[in-house]
């Protein structure tokens, strides 16, 4: 009997070594699996390469594990937020490094990877700094660069539903870069908020097929009073 589900969140990252490639699901805040990326933190695993489209917000988070300095690069298309004063003292220290993907870019090259895609040429970043060392062509008469996939040992992302199967379904924004990921991932693990039975998602609500997840988590729901604490839900 297939059963991905796993009782915590430590249990499902509990394999996570130094030096692995994780993909952390997310829009900011939106998406973002909090509770797997406190667990990846209790691993105690160093020298991560962290594939995200920030550089966390605020002192939690992903914003905890780069002031951990757990963290050797990261590759994402929003380093510098307001709050992100972690990773800014970080980078200026030269402790971390940076690799810096328009957003769109980084979506289809984590898609690419997917879908076993070798590389994709794209106009976005031609005649850029970002463009320095890689390949280029003139299609048509436009300008192109060729962009590698990424792939990842591991992606950490937030779902809505999932059965033991690992179907999942997401809760509008919060889907963002989690369907992508888990394709590019060799070990997909996501939080849930509700396990249903099999055969009960619709199909046509399946976002992520159980094929790309390999471990499930449930986790309770955090709501936010009117005072600004958190409570489960």
């Amino acid at each position: 009997m297939i059963d991905k589900i796993v009782s915590s969140a430590a249990a499902a990252l509990a394999d996570v070594r130094d030096g692995a490639t994780v993909m952390v699901g997310g829009f900011g805040t939106a998406g973002q699996p909090n509770e797997l990326i406190d667990a990846l933190i209790d691993t105690g695993a160093r020298d991560l390469v962290i594939v995200n489209n920030n550089a966390g917000n605020g002192d939690a988070g992903l914003a905890r594990l780069l002031a951990l300095r757990r963290v050797r690069r990261i590759i994402c298309s929003f380093p510098r937020q307001a709050d992100s004063h972690h990773f800014d003292a970080l980078y200026r220290a030269g402790e971390v490094e940076l690799e810096l993907v328009p957003q769109g870019n980084l979506a289809e090259r984590i898609r690419a990877a997917g879908a076993g895609i070798g590389g994709f040429f794209t106009p976005t970043g031609y005649g850029t700094a970002l463009a320095e060392g890689k390949e280029t062509r003139v299609i048509d008469g436009r300008g192109y660069v060729l962009e590698s996939p990424i792939h990842a040992d591991f992606a950490l992302i937030k779902a809505e539903k999932g059965d033991r199967w690992g179907n999942l379904s997401y809760r509008m924004t919060a889907r963002n870069f989690g369907p992508v990921m888990a394709m590019a991932a060799r070990t997909t693990v996501a939080t849930v908020h509700e396990v249903v039975e099999l055969g009960s998602l619709d199909p046509e609500s399946v976002v992520t097929p159980g094929l790309f997840v390999q471990r499930i988590v449930p986790i309770d729901r955090v709501a936010t009073t009117a005072g600004g604490f958190k409570r489960a839900a």
